[in-house]
């Protein structure tokens, strides 16, 4: 890679968790309370709180507290570097595996000729 970008890793490991994830998919429906996304997980709320540090980290999501209520969002655009380093990743394995068919179609080739 030409630059390395260390966003990358911080997002990947805010996603390496089933919990953060879990949080991410919901917030991709729109902002909710913390108190409905901790709702579904098994755990103590300072646990919890934790995960949403880490994707507060991230930069994957934000929150804002307006009185006794922090309610979080869903941060898009963090997610697209997340994309465009998959999109390359992904047009790299294509290229090596269509020089791979091309040799393989001329050894092939190579072989019906004998």
């Amino acid at each position: 890679m030409d630059k390395y970008d260390t966003s990358l890793d911080t997002i990947f490991h805010a996603l390496a968790d089933p919990t953060r994830r879990a949080v991410v998919q919901r917030l991709v429906k729109g902002p909710a309370p913390v108190k409905e996304l901790a709702e579904p997980h098994d755990m103590a709320l300072p646990s919890f709180m934790k995960h949403l540090g880490v994707l507060e980290d991230a930069g994957l999501i934000a929150s804002e507290k307006q009185g006794r209520v922090r309610t979080c969002s869903f941060n898009p655009e963090k997610l697209a570097a997340a994309e465009k380093w998959f999109d390359q990743q992904r047009a790299l394995w294509a290229s090596r595996f269509d020089n791979l068919d091309t040799l393989l179609a001329s050894m092939q080739e190579g072989n019906d000729e004998t």
